[in-house]
C-alpha cells in the first residue's frame, strides 16, 4: 500500500506524492523558520544585554566620572542620567515585608483576594459570607499581594523622603540609568 497514510485504524486516506512533496517543502520551512525565529530571539536577547549594560553601567558611570549628570551632543541630543528604582518582595521575605507594612501604616499597598471554589448547582452557596463558608467546609483560598508598580513607586517615595525603610525586606536596587532625548 504505497503512498498510504494510517490517520485512523477504521479510515485509510491515500496521498499522491505531490502531496507528500508538499508536506515535507512546508514541513522543513516551518523547521527552517522555527530556527530562524530562535536564533534572532537569542541576537536579541543579547542586544538587550548590550544596551542594559550602555545604559545602567557604562554611561551613566563615564556622566558621573566627567562630573556632570546632563551632556548635549553636537546635533543637540540631550544624554542624561535618573535615579531609578527596582524592588520586590520574594516568597522568602512576604511575611516579613507585609509585617513591616502593616506595622507602619502601609497596610492599604496590600491586597488581598480570598476565592471559593464550588461544584456544580452551588450558586445559592457562592452568596453565602466566608466564615459563613469555613463553617461549612467550603474550600477556601486566600492571596495577598502588592502590586509590583505600587511596590517600586512607593519605595521610590519612601526612599525620597527618607523613610528608614528595610531595603533588604524589600529587594530594593537603586541604580542611575541613561537617558537620550533626540532633537525634533
Amino acid at each position: 500500500m504505497k503512498n498510504e497514510i494510517l490517520f485512523d485504524e477504521a479510515e485509510q486516506v491515500n496521498v499522491t506524492n505531490e502531496g507528500i512533496q508538499s508536506i515535507s517543502v512546508l514541513a522543513e520551512s516551518q523547521v527552517d523558520l522555527e530556527e530562524q525565529i530562535e536564533e534572532k530571539e537569542n541576537e536579541m536577547k543579547v542586544l538587550k544585554e548590550k544596551h542594559r549594560r550602555i545604559s545602567q553601567d557604562l554611561l551613566p558611570e563615564a556622566l558621573i566620572a566627567a562630573g556632570v549628570s546632563e551632556f548635549k551632543l553636537k546635533d543637540g541630543t540631550k544624554v542624561s542620567t535618573l535615579t531609578y528604582y527596582s524592588a520586590r518582595i520574594t516568597p522568602d521575605t512576604r511575611e516579613t515585608a507585609f509585617d513591616w507594612l502593616r506595622e507602619n501604616n502601609f497596610a492599604d499597598l496590600i491586597k488581598n483576594t480570598v476565592s471559593v471554589s464550588f461544584g456544580r448547582d452551588e450558586d445559592d452557596a457562592a452568596l453565602t459570607l466566608l466564615n459563613e463558608l469555613d463553617g461549612k467546609g467550603m474550600n477556601t483560598a486566600q492571596k495577598e499581594w502588592v502590586e509590583p508598580m505600587t511596590l517600586k513607586a512607593f519605595v521610590r517615595e519612601q526612599v525620597e523622603k527618607g523613610t528608614d525603610l528595610p531595603l533588604d525586606t524589600f529587594n530594593v536596587y537603586i541604580g542611575q540609568k541613561s537617558k537620550i532625548t533626540k532633537v525634533k
